[in-house]
């Protein structure tokens, strides 16, 4: 099969569209025709090499996949071939601890797809049939790949672990990523006040259409201290935050007594430098959130599909075009997702 991988760590001059064998689908597990295939930030920091993460190369990225089944190993039932699905990238074992209290993304084997296993920027995908969920009919394919790690990613993050409050103001960073652009969506969406931190008039036009009610151009002013003044000088209950190093003590310094600060990721760093004393002064919690689990992931693909939180595609491209949507990810010029077509 056709598919875009990569030999070795480096640039986005590294990939390559290439050929892998075909997928065979073992007890338990489907192989999906990939339809379409979203980009994450993940895909770049697998292709730069992550600390402690040994690939077997040739290595195929791609996490968010939407496809139709081709076909099903032994023991899978209720999935057929021609089936349209949605896949869930998170890899769980079903048997530890974690996975028994129905907190997947805490398993003890936890995984992604495309990071510790082949992914879908490929024609083809193997997975366990248990990361299968039913794309309804109509829902088009580049739309579903647009949602499932970030969707997931932002409701775990703001309704499981923030426990975002209707009334209360949640500012989020990096405004015009794909996680970002679903939290907009969700906190709206749980009657909170959103405050969307980005850059340029053409995004700050784009998050308050999402449902941000303010917008802070980065490039213009101070986040923290844009947001202090837009909340009359309180601070916000809960920042959402996967910056990290550049704006730890910024997203701190945003937080009114009592806030929360969500990490689920650090795309310039992983050294957060913070005045401790801020911390025990104004009682904040500091919450960190990976994924989610499976009945997270399944309830906001439910709302995706009853059309109350809507995937936002930046640009749909052929598979061939893959350096350059790494290139465009890496330099942050679109707002949305990345999706392209095998």
């Amino acid at each position: 099969m056709r598919a875009a991988l990569m030999r070795e760590h480096g640039g986005p001059e590294v990939l390559e569209i290439g050929e892998m064998p075909d997928p065979e689908p073992r007890r338990g597990e489907v192989v999906v025709d990939v339809r379409a295939v979203a980009l994450n930030h993940l895909d770049l920091w697998v292709r730069r090499g992550l600390p402690g993460l040994e690939l077997e190369l040739p290595h195929v990225g791609g996490a968010d996949v939407a496809g139709t089944v081709a076909s099903a190993g032994e023991g899978v039932e209720g999935w057929k071939a021609g089936d349209r699905v949605v896949v869930n990238p998170g890899k769980w074992c079903g048997r530890c601890e974690w996975c028994v209290r129905g907190e997947n993304s805490l398993c003890e084997h936890f995984g992604i797809l495309g990071e510790h296993v082949q992914g879908g920027l490929a024609e083809q995908v193997r997975v366990p049939a248990t990361s299968l969920y039913p794309l309804p009919d109509g829902f088009p394919f580049e739309e579903a790949a647009a949602v499932p790690l970030v969707f997931q990613t932002a409701w775990r993050a703001l309704v499981s672990r923030a426990r975002l409050a209707p009334g209360e103001t949640v500012l989020v960073t990096g405004g015009s990523g794909g996680v970002s652009t679903a939290a907009i969506q969700i906190a709206a969406l749980c009657g909170a006040r959103v405050l969307a931190v980005t850059s340029g008039p053409e995004n700050v036009e784009r998050v308050l259409e999402l449902g941000a009610s303010h917008a802070i151009d980065r490039l213009e002013e101070d986040f923290s201290s844009a947001a202090f003044e837009a909340t009359g000088r309180r601070g916000v209950d809960v920042v959402l935050d996967s910056v990290g190093e550049a704006v730890w003590a910024d997203c701190v310094r945003a937080l009114a007594r009592d806030g929360r600060l969500v990490s689920y990721g650090a795309t310039t760093g992983p050294e957060g430098c913070q005045d401790i004393r801020r911390l025990f002064w104004k009682q904040i919690r500091i919450i960190g959130s990976t994924m989610a689990s499976r009945a997270e992931f399944e309830r906001v693909m439910d709302l995706v599909f009853a059309g109350r939180l809507r995937p936002v595609v930046d640009v749909v491209w052929p598979l061939d075009r893959i350096s350059e949507a790494h290139a465009r990810l890496e330099a942050g010029e679109g707002f949305g997702k990345i999706v392209l077509l095998p």
